[in-house]
């Protein structure tokens, strides 16, 4: 199926689950009606709570109404089974709770859901500031991660429209094994230095689609984890933040494969990276990351636009270099990159580095224009290929080394 059909598909399940013709509204449930109140220092958890629970119940389509106002809330589980469509529509703004000791893993959570709309206009606030500093996750593996803004795991069948997402704690959005989501001008916003703050993370889940949308943070700005298929990522502008990223993959045994991408008419502007695969050095997993397409990107000042690094390390616990004793057991195959142009930083344009375990295979380069704009000299080779197999089509600059 090409990248037009499925935006079509897509869309038309949009426009289903949104209610157009195949669900009633039966009810309208205001939060402020179940003693909620928008005055941004009130707990408003048990409120918000009471309210998805009565909606629900509902057979049909059942709206849940965040009028404008503060909210503050504590972590929240919004869990189906339920009886018809689920619609939130958020107009005033979400704030979290600063109380760490309150949360396990996540602010927002919704779960085992099929039918689901979140629109509105209206902002989800993580109040992260006063959580960074208590962020370890760099120095050390053995720790306690933040609370995430808002999961979506096993929800199926969903559209999230129209909402913004600030100053999470640690990962704005995160979707785990779920199927047919949309997602659909969001914007997520964190300081560039926050850290772990990944606008969209998607692990083990399928038919997802990012569109139109703009993202700038201390992380990637999209993430995508093992396990997941037909990934649709397009007209987003993102920065700051890490780029777009596929992994890390292969760090945990049973890791199932990721196959299907496709990126398209995306903006990157003063990104570390721009499109990145990362594979851990000392894989347990032998997964697969195939049929990925990165089509008319567009980078501005980029640090480095093109990575594949299978000597991925996140840790300094790790081997300070390759060596052929703790390969990667990642394979990458069918990894195409057309029409890309704009500006980069580093040195290096393509840093193709892969497994001499499971060495890169059909990694397509064409129709790229990308200059240097560093401040150094440029490198005499602003390509390095380890272990990389393909082609390059058409007129590409810098000259590549495949």
């Amino acid at each position: 199926m090409g990248l037009e059909l499925r935006i079509i598909v897509i869309g038309l399940l949009f426009f289903i689950i949104s209610g157009a013709s195949v669900a009633i509204t039966v009810g309208v449930y205001n939060v402020k009606d179940y003693g909620a109140a928008g005055d941004g220092q009130t707990d408003n958890t048990k409120a918000f709570v009471a309210a998805w629970s009565v909606a629900c119940a509902v057979q049909g389509k059942a709206t849940i109404v965040i009028p404008e106002g503060a909210y503050l809330l504590g972590p929240t589980i919004f869990k189906g089974p339920c009886n018809g469509i689920m619609v939130m529509q958020v107009i005033g703004q979400l704030l979290a709770s600063t109380h760490l000791e309150a949360y396990n893993q996540y602010w927002l959570h919704f779960q085992y859901i099929n039918g689901l709309v979140i629109s509105g206009g209206g902002r989800f606030n993580g109040q992260g500031a006063s959580a960074w500093p208590y962020n370890q996750c760099k120095k050390t593996q053995d720790c306690k991660p933040l609370p995430m803004n808002l999961v979506f795991s096993f929800v199926m069948n969903a559209a999230i429209k129209s909402i913004s997402s600030i100053d999470n704690m640690f990962f704005h959005i995160h979707i785990f094994g779920s199927r047919n989501i949309t997602f659909d001008s969001i914007k997520i916003s964190a300081p560039g230095d926050s850290p772990n703050t990944d606008g969209i993370h998607i692990a083990n889940s399928a038919n997802i689609q990012v569109s139109n949308s703009v993202i700038g943070t201390g992380d990637d700005c999209i993430s995508i984890g093992p396990g997941c298929t037909n990934l649709t990522i397009f007209r987003v502008l993102c920065g700051p933040g890490h780029g777009i990223s596929i992994g890390s993959l292969g760090k945990n045994a049973g890791e199932k494969d990721v196959i299907g991408l496709y990126v398209s008419k995306c903006n990157l502007t003063g990104t570390t990276n721009g499109l990145r695969i990362k594979t851990l050095q000392s894989s347990p997993s032998t997964l697969k990351a195939s049929h990925f397409r990165f089509e008319q990107i567009i980078m501005n000042n980029v640090y480095n636009p093109i990575i594949i690094d299978q000597n991925y390390c996140p840790s300094a616990n790790c081997p300070k270099r390759y060596t052929s004793l703790n390969p990667s057991l990642v394979k990458i195959t069918d990894i195409k990159y057309r029409n890309i142009m704009g500006t980069f930083l580093s040195p290096v344009a393509y840093n193709l580095v892969c497994s001499e375990a499971a060495p890169c295979e059909g990694v397509e380069l064409s129709d790229i224009n990308l200059k240097y704009n560093g401040n150094g000299k440029q490198a005499n080779n602003a390509s390095i290929c380890v272990h990389v197999y393909g082609s390059s089509n058409g007129n590409v600059k810098p000259d590549p080394c495949i």
